[in-house]
């Protein structure tokens, strides 16, 4: 894929990089003031592109070099097993800031519901996501706050998170609340790339996010189904990701956290979008 600002973007915490995501970009670490303009249309391979996104946030390098490790450890146990019969595989999925999802059951489907919630349109705004894997309670994640977004931003950032998180990952059902945020990826950017990026009317909005998404998409699109799931209408897993986008705001996280809870129940109490 070609870097683009808006995936520099999607990396950065507090506006700059780590020493890790800097070697991805071939970027002397502490970073010049030009930089930016060196890594537009740079070509990364989806290993790197993942990597720089999982690295996101002020990581000491040790945990910068472990998670390194990590991913390299789950593509080669990938490598080893592709050939393989599908009912032997277990996958580890890695999510940035040191957060990891824990193994499923074998030949398990990883459901992944995502929202994005935004108080104001534009205003302050957030990403959730509530990942199932087996019997297991869900991991939940929020991050990608920013102070003026909106709310098609956000649904679009949760999609493209969760797409990573599926990269990572044998099979994979997506569902979002966002018939946008669908259409954009799976319909909508195809006539667009068609026409050099560009639609009768005027302007594509959010453009920067659509196209690294819809990269991913094509790349990962044979084992993964997006769907469309009816927001606020008691489905467990899309209240879940509301809350956590809300509480992205909240808590102003931009990189990804996971969150701590013991029962879904005191989660759902939380405030919605």
């Amino acid at each position: 894929m070609k870097v683009s600002k808006a995936f520099i973007e999607l990396g950065m915490a507090s506006s700059t990089l780590n020493k890790a995501q800097c070697e991805i970009l071939g970027l002397e670490y502490p970073l010049d003031e030009n930089w930016e303009a060196l890594t537009i249309e740079k070509e990364l391979s989806l290993k790197e592109s993942n990597l720089f996104l999982f690295l996101r946030g002020k990581l000491a390098l040790k945990a910068q070099e472990q998670i390194i490790k990590n991913y390299e450890l789950v593509a080669e146990f990938h490598k080893k097993k592709g050939k393989k019969t599908t009912n032997t595989l277990e996958s580890e999925t890695l999510v940035p800031n040191k957060t990891r999802l824990k193994p499923s059951v074998p030949n398990a489907t990883l459901t992944i519901y995502c929202d994005g919630a935004c108080k104001g349109n534009p205003g302050k705004s957030g990403s959730g996501l509530a990942i199932y894997q087996g019997d297991k309670k869900p991991t939940l994640l929020y991050g990608e706050y920013e102070e003026r977004g909106t709310n098609n931003t956000a649904e679009l950032k949760a999609l493209y998170k969760a797409l990573l998180v599926a990269s990572e990952h044998p099979k994979a059902i997506i569902k979002t609340d966002s018939m946008y945020s669908l259409d954009c990826i799976t319909k909508w950017a195809y006539g667009w790339k068609s026409k050099g990026w560009t639609k009768k009317g005027g302007e594509i909005k959010n453009l920067d996010i659509i196209k690294v998404a819809h990269e991913l998409y094509e790349d990962i699109k044979d084992r993964v189904t997006i769907k469309h799931v009816k927001g606020h209408s008691g489905v467990e897993g899309n209240e879940l990701a509301d809350r956590m986008a809300v509480y992205a705001i909240v808590s102003k996280s931009s990189g990804y956290e996971m969150y701590t809870y013991e029962n879904v129940a005191d989660v759902l109490v939380m405030g919605e979008g």
